[in-house]
């Protein structure tokens, strides 16, 4: 199994108790050699006042006697650990004979600093200093560091066996708190394991904590939510084409049935025309649902531009005047957005449309800047919308009374894609009594997309 391959609770468990041993067995390294070295100064240090103290002696005219000679046997054996502890000799510097000393078998290097093994026991370290009293002496002494090796001894032991137990405690804490900072993550990928496409509308558990899993958890539920609101739409596409289709194919489907029973009955101008509306019908429905799919995630699909909007009113006023209706166009004002054209000249029609066919014989538009934003307006003398059908008037196939129902040429879809249209640009699309009777229809729009 490669590094890369094992979980992340192992992952972490293990670069974790390398770190920490790596940073012990360096300061316990450290450790024992500054106590070594603290003891091995203590123990020059002795020895240096060891000569001090003899090199005072024979400057004062004095030979240090030598610790043997006068001890009795318990003396002697009671003495014996201080003279392997401490030893000394004075040496005369022309002759080269020792004049007194410790008792030591061994003769003393005379070299300060030096280490060696007494009796090849254990190891001393040397001090030595030169005496011009007298005919001259070299005063050496050497203590012991006995106590240096066994206090290391002393402290690696533990060391050695407590390190190894500290890493293991180190590596089932690390174990045991990993699992349980990942114990969420698992659960998310229980819960996301039993979704399917059927069943968006289920949720991952969240954390309470706001820390990386929580916000884990809150964008899982997020893109749950987008999936869940795009299958909705899907399935609303689907109805919706279902439904609406079905009135066209049934009117195409009948005049063919007839056709075919009583050929006398429909002549081949009548057949023609019918085919002809019903087919434009259905087209007009058609590329209506499509865009409303194409705007259904709330954004522009196209690369927004800018806009003169009011080319687009004046281009959808000259038209309705054709069709012989008095139209007010005097408040239209320049105005430029950033957006998709096409989505936002479609709103343009779908609202001049709807207000042509509802008008007794005259509509009023009119755009211009307020606030920082451009306002659409688009007035008909119609029958005008009841107030509690005004939220109503924008979910797709909606029927109102007859005054303003959709057999009177419209699809059903005009307003919702309104609606889509002008939110996906980061606007708002209101409807409410117009001074002229009938309804008032108002869309806001930033200066620049939101």
């Amino acid at each position: 199994m490669s590094w890369s391959t094992t979980s992340i609770r192992t992952r972490t468990t293990l670069a974790a108790v390398l770190v920490v041993a790596a940073a012990l067995l360096v300061g316990a390294a450290a450790l024992v050699f500054a106590v070594r070295d603290s003891l091995r100064d203590s123990a020059e240090s002795a020895a240096e006042q060891q000569v001090d103290s003899l090199a005072a002696q024979l400057e004062a005219g004095q030979v240090p006697p030598s610790p043997r000679g006068d001890l009795d046997d318990d003396d002697e054996e009671d003495d014996e650990d201080d003279l392997d502890d401490v030893v000394w000799q004075v040496v005369d510097r022309d002759e080269g004979f020792s004049v007194a000393s410790s008792g030591a078998d061994t003769v003393l290097p005379e070299e300060d600093g030096a280490v060696f093994d007494l009796m090849q026991d254990h190891p001393y370290v040397v001090a030595r200093e030169t005496v011009d009293a007298g005919p001259g002496y070299v005063v050496t002494a050497a203590v012991s560091l006995e106590d240096v090796d066994e206090t290391t001894a002393a402290l690696v032991t533990p060391l050695l066996v407590g390190l190894p137990a500290l890493l293991a405690v180190l590596g089932l804490s690390t174990w045991l708190i990993v699992g349980r900072a990942l114990r969420p993550v698992d659960e998310i990928r229980r819960e996301v394991d039993l979704i399917t496409g059927a069943e968006l509308e289920r949720r991952v558990p969240e954390p309470a904590a706001d820390d990386e899993i929580g916000r884990l958890a809150r964008t899982m539920n997020d893109m749950l939510a987008r999936l869940q609101r795009a299958r909705d739409r899907q399935e609303q596409f689907v109805g919706d084409a279902s439904h609406e289709l079905r009135s066209p194919l049934s009117s195409l489907r009948q005049v063919a049935e007839v056709a075919r029973a009583h050929p006398e009955a429909v002549g081949h101008e009548e057949l023609s025309e019918t085919v002809l509306e019903e087919a434009l019908r259905m087209q007009a429905i058609v590329d209506q649902l499509l865009l409303l799919a194409r705007m259904g995630d709330g954004r522009p699909r196209t690369a927004p531009t800018e806009i003169d909007l009011d080319d687009l009113v004046l281009s959808d006023v000259r038209r309705i005047r054709r069709l012989g209706l008095t139209v007010d166009a005097t408040g239209v004002g320049a105005a430029r957005v950033v957006g998709d054209a096409v989505a936002l000249g479609q709103v343009v029609r779908n609202l001049v449309d709807n207000a042509a066919r509802h008008a007794e014989g005259a509509l009023r538009v009119s755009l211009g800047d307020q606030s920082g934003g451009v306002v659409l307006t688009v007035e008909d003398d119609g029958a005008g919308i009841p107030e509690p059908d005004r939220d109503r008037v924008f979910d797709r196939f909606v029927r109102l009374d007859d005054a303003r129902t959709r057999d009177a040429g419209g699809s059903g879809l005009g307003l919702a894609i309104v609606r889509e249209v002008v939110t996906a640009h980061g606007g708002s699309v209101t409807v409410d009594g117009s001074d002229l009777g009938g309804a008032r229809f108002v869309v806001r729009l930033p200066a620049r997309p939101a």
